[in-house]
């Protein structure tokens, strides 16, 4: 692996795609019938930038596609942010975000995205030779807003550079490695799997929308053999399969994360996928993607273990990638102790933390997740749930994931959100919003027999659906507004 250290001034993005097409032209991106070699997508790129050098930055408003590396690497020698937006939102909103980069050049699906594989290339001696340096902003993110409005966040090409190189080896792949994204493209996840899987040399096949059986069918016509789900991407999938094994020989790695996966889904999913090797990857928007790895190893230990400590380790996110610190603070910022749980910092090369022109990270680079977590001996980390979550109720903190836990270990419910509505005795109540069916006093029961009576949610609500973000994240301001609405 490289170390950027003093010389990640000097590095752009685009470095990985010139250092991919260099080493073997392989095929590089694949979408349905469409494939793009490593040179070939250089070429595409370069054709982009020209267009691109003249706009401030680069919107991209479109599904997985060949035009988003192209763009992606286009904006990144022409020196343009390149700002991939969710092009589901709403028009209000997706006119909101787009007012805010003024002067931008927009990429709508499909007509101008379609375009960009039909550049012409540069006139000759207008070529860009110069890529802008490590230090200009690479993408900027919006954030997915669970709790509060999206923010812009801000990585530049250093943090990017810095996660690639520091915990991968160059052209490390087999000639027949494949990975499936399915993940959309304004995803802090769908930007890494690009870039990790473009350095190490396996083909990205793009999936532009997720549907569980296509994705097995494009698993098995494309011998996938990595893959990156979110967790309700994994329920579903495993859902799909009628028996134990989802028929899937090619696979060999199935990365999971973004959010919290229920015990019983992962579970299923390592029966239906046997012999697959299971990662939970760890990671913010505002960290240049994972920072902390469960490893296949992990997982098989974990469930092969008698030992309580080890098993605990599957509800864990892993431990930290090389060159990424962690350390647990208590509300005052004192660093605790193993075991403890308090708020989760996190340090290291790739680590941004910056919104617009604003830093997050103190004095001495620690970025402040707003997770709740803990570490034990062995330094794997156990999130707890965003510091936002807590539920303070009659002066106690409450982690709304340990209710989350047990409601999701009854057999009648599927899905489990608890939220803390304000309540003017006790501060704040417990109110448990549920997916299955039942009664609502045998439900309370069940947690109570579990939990302590103060960890008894004082209500139970059964909901069709609950309301999500694209990747699963579960919306809880929009519960809360509505539990709110409702009691008003």
């Amino acid at each position: 692996m490289i170390c950027l250290g003093e010389n990640s001034i000097l590095m752009n993005l685009a470095m990985i795609l010139e250092m991919a097409a260099s080493a073997d032209d392989r095929v590089a991106v694949t979408v349905g019938e469409r494939s793009l070699t490593a040179s070939g997508l250089l070429r595409h790129a370069q054709a982009a930038a020209h267009r691109f050098r003249t706009y401030p930055a680069v919107l991209h408003l479109g599904a997985n596609g060949l035009a988003y590396p192209v763009g992606l690497f286009g904006a990144a020698l022409a020196g343009v942010p390149f700002v991939p937006l969710n092009y589901r939102l709403g028009r209000d909103q997706l006119s909101g975000l787009i007012e805010r980069h003024p002067g931008a050049l927009v990429l709508r699906d499909p007509g101008d995205l379609d375009g960009l594989l039909d550049l012409p290339d540069p006139p000759a001696g207008e070529e860009i030779t110069e890529m802008p340096d490590g230090d200009e902003i690479a993408v900027l993110l919006y954030t997915s807003g669970t709790t509060s409005a999206p923010k812009a966040a801000v990585l530049r090409h250093r943090h990017l550079l810095a996660y690639v190189l520091n915990t991968l080896e160059f052209a490390s792949a087999e000639e027949e490695d494949a990975a499936l994204v399915a993940v959309p493209p304004y995803h802090v996840a769908g930007l890494a799997n690009l870039l990790t899987n473009l350095y190490t040399g396996r083909r990205v096949v793009y999936m532009p929308n997720f549907e569980p059986g296509e994705w097995l069918e494009i698993v098995r016509r494309e011998r996938v053999t990595h893959a990156l789900v979110v967790p309700t991407m994994l329920a579903r999938i495993v859902a799909e399969v009628p028996g134990d094994d989802a028929g899937t020989p090619s696979l060999r790695s199935l990365a999971y994360g973004g959010s919290r996966t229920p015990r019983p889904v992962l579970e299923r999913a390592l029966r239906v996928f046997p012999g697959v090797g299971f990662v939970n990857a760890y990671g913010l928007t505002e960290t240049a993607s994972s920072v902390a790895v469960l490893e296949p190893d992990d997982h098989r230990k974990a469930l092969a273990s008698d030992d309580t400590a080890v098993r605990a380790r599957l509800e864990s996110v892993g431990r930290a990638l090389p060159g990424v610190e962690f350390q647990v603070r208590d509300d005052d910022g004192t660093p605790l102790p193993v075991g403890e749980t308090g708020l989760v910092f996190v340090r290291g090369e790739q680590i941004s933390g910056e919104y617009g022109g604003r830093s997050a990270l103190d004095e001495e680079g620690w970025f402040p997740t707003r997770d709740r977590g803990r570490l034990d001996a062995d330094d794997y980390l156990f999130i707890e749930g965003r510091a936002d979550d807590t539920i303070i109720r009659g002066g106690e903190n409450i982690a709304p994931a340990e209710i989350e836990d047990v409601l999701l270990t009854h057999p009648d419910i599927t899905e489990a959100v608890v939220v803390g509505p304000p309540d003017p005795e006790w501060g704040q109540r417990i109110v448990a919003v549920v997916v299955g069916s039942g009664d609502p006093a045998e439900v309370r029961r069940w947690v109570r027999d579990r939990l302590r009576s103060s960890k008894t949610p004082d209500a139970i609500v059964f909901r069709g659906e609950l309301p999500k973000t694209d990747t699963g994240k579960i919306l809880r301001r929009t519960l809360l507004a509505d539990l709110e609405s409702a009691n008003a």
